[in-house]
């Protein structure tokens, strides 16, 4: 196993000129790395494809039973409690969801959004979005 420490700065163009510093720690295990954002100066932008929960009536990772009628999503990395704006870009709807949970595990996907929530956005199955974190 092979640990390398990274200290980068980097400007964040949707960040209005703001400095992002990333800190982490990568541990290469079979080409794979891991990177942690320790802060930034501004607000945070993604875009990917989003897709619906499969719901099994269980709990999220934050603890809290799932509920597929309410607005909330799950993030790989955002903390739990987040609000965050997505969009879909094909009919331009938006919705303010809150993160309470973790996912997707799918590549290229870079939300998993609640059949309410996927049904207020226009879409079922899978939808290109763009996310940006909400103002509380």
């Amino acid at each position: 196993m092979t640990r390398h420490v990274l200290s980068v700065n980097y400007t964040d163009n949707h960040a209005s000129g703001g400095i992002v510093r990333v800190i982490g720690v990568g541990i290469t295990i079979c080409c794979a790395a891991v990177l942690f954002i320790a802060g930034s100066s501004g607000a945070r932008a993604e875009s990917g494809i989003a897709s619906v929960y499969a719901y099994s009536g269980g709990k999220t990772a934050s603890g809290e039973r799932a509920n597929p009628g309410g607005l909330t999503a799950a993030h790989r990395t955002l903390a739990f409690g987040t609000h965050v704006r997505v969009t879909n870009r094909r009919n331009g709807r938006s919705i303010t969801v809150r993160i309470n949970d973790r996912g997707p595990f799918v590549r290229g996907r870079v939300i998993d959004i609640t059949p309410a929530g996927a049904s207020a956005l226009g879409f079922s199955g899978l939808a290109p979005v763009n996310l940006e974190l909400a103002q509380n």
